[in-house]
């Protein structure tokens, strides 16, 4: 399953000279970074931005709201807002439009009472987001790419076909990093996406556009793709849950780049969303016929369950340590859930959890059971078939002359467990804080419903400018 040693050496020494390259780069992003007359994003006025999609469905189910009224109140939104976080890359209002009017209009002609309406539609006019990665037809599909830069999707993509039969209206394709394998999202296409909060900051990757826009109140729900952190980093950076499903329950059918050997194992479509009552009937819809694998109706008593923590991933030199913020507040929920709730809590140090980067680079590197060789993204890098020198494009991209960005990566994937990144409130700064909950294979159920208690005991996603 390894790849050869040099293969490693090099893969590693690639990745050390982007964190190098990067960090002096980000710095000078931040230093110069977007001008704007405020630092964060204007807070939300309007009341039906603040729903989740479970609630504006029920209310649009229930004829309490017009479908077109919340579309439309969610484009002005954008029109706002979008211009600041560059979240939106490529919008689709009318036909959003033409969408929400037939809703109304199914609405008013057929009294369907509402338990059929919600079994049929659990997201009826809910509007949605997806990740440029994944195909929506008539949406461009370039990941970022430059030599994919007139891509168009002929079909949606398995997942977003689901979403959209359950009733959501995507009002747009949002931005990520190129080929989906950075901790931003900055393309040479699209530029850079910004973090609601701050608007100096960047938003993670690589489904970074998706996070701020959604964090932002531009979207209600999204849709993201994680193979090493995609989904939860930027969930992270911009203070939203964001679900990683057990290997296998998603499909990810209809992105690029499609992964080969290893990398299938740990390739994860899933949920991005304000509100963690949406969480689990998102993935219901996403899974398809993959809930069967899933316990989503079980019961779940938190003080039953066992709880481990760790504060750091055991020292590893490559990576930054944990900032104290994020210490302190994983210390403020550990001592909830043992003198609130009362549940067995105990502290951890998995030293060996240091070496998550090698065991990521060997799986992105390693051939598949079937013996499926993986995805060379250098390959994929060349323009239309011309081979690309990676070397030679890093010394032009530290000149500023490449059309390329620099690539990269995390354990959780490797071990195929489900994890939700939880928002816990927003640091000094205005940042915000969270926190990562892991469960063992195909228990998302349990994630999620501590992702609920969490939002209930914590506050859940602050809207951004709210504490200017």
């Amino acid at each position: 399953m390894s790849p050869p040693f040099s293969a490693r050496i090099q893969l590693l020494i690639l990745w050390t000279l982007g964190i190098l390259i990067g960090l002096v780069g980000r710095a000078a992003l931040a230093l110069g970074g977007p001008k704007f007359a405020s630092r964060t994003t204007q807070p939300v006025t309007e009341p039906l931005l603040l729903l989740s999609g479970v609630r504006l469905a029920k209310l649009i189910r229930q004829r309490k709201v017009k479908c077109i009224d919340v579309v439309q109140a969610y484009i002005k939104r954008i029109k706002d807002v979008n211009p600041m976080i560059n979240g939106i890359v490529k919008y689709r209002f009318e036909a959003a439009k033409k969408e929400a009017h037939a809703v109304d209009q199914r609405l008013a002609e057929k009294q369907e009472d509402e338990a059929t309406l919600e079994k049929k539609w659990p997201f009826l006019g809910v509007p949605l987001t997806v990740k440029e990665s994944f195909q929506l037809q008539g949406m461009p599909n370039s990941s970022g790419l430059m030599s994919r830069r007139d891509a168009i999707s002929k079909t949606d993509a398995a997942v977003v076909a689901l979403l959209k039969e359950a009733g959501a209206i995507p009002l747009g394709i949002t931005n990520c990093s190129e080929l989906c394998m950075w901790y931003e999202s900055s393309n040479k296409i699209y530029g850079r996406s910004n973090n609601p909060y701050d608007l100096r900051h960047i938003v993670g990757g690589s489904s970074g556009g998706e996070g701020c826009t959604v964090a932002a109140a531009c979207s209600v729900i999204g849709v993201g793709s994680d193979i090493g952190g995609s989904i939860r980093m930027p969930a992270f950076f911009n203070g939203i849950f964001g679900h990683k499903p057990s290997p296998g329950v998603v499909s990810n059918e209809g992105q690029f780049p499609v992964a080969g050997g290893a990398q299938e194992q740990s390739q994860c479509t899933g949920p991005m969303c304000r509100y963690a009552e949406d969480l689990t009937p998102m993935l219901r819809v996403m899974a398809g016929s993959g809930i069967k694998k899933l316990k989503l109706d079980a019961n779940v008593h938190l003080k039953d369950i066992k709880f481990y923590w760790m504060e750091h991933d055991g020292g590893s030199f490559l990576m930054s340590k944990v900032d104290q913020d994020l210490i302190l507040a994983q210390r403020k929920v550990v001592a909830h859930l043992e003198t609130i709730l009362g549940a067995s809590v105990q502290h951890v140090k998995l030293k060996k959890m240091k070496y998550s980067l090698q065991l990521w680079i060997t799986m992105m590197s390693a051939k598949g059971h079937d013996g499926k060789e993986p995805v060379k993204f250098v390959d994929l890098l060349g323009d239309h078939g011309k081979p690309v020198n990676p070397l030679w494009e890093l010394i032009k991209w530290c000149l500023g002359l490449s059309v390329y960005t620099i690539p990269s990566i995390g354990i959780f994937n490797v071990l195929g467990l489900p994890v939700t990144q939880c928002p816990l409130g927003l640091n000094a700064e205005g940042l915000p804080l969270g926190i990562q909950v892991v469960a063992g294979p195909f228990n998302d159920h349990l994630t999620i419903a501590v992702a609920q208690y969490f939002e209930k005991t914590f506050g859940g996603w602050v809207c951004p400018g709210k504490f200017q």
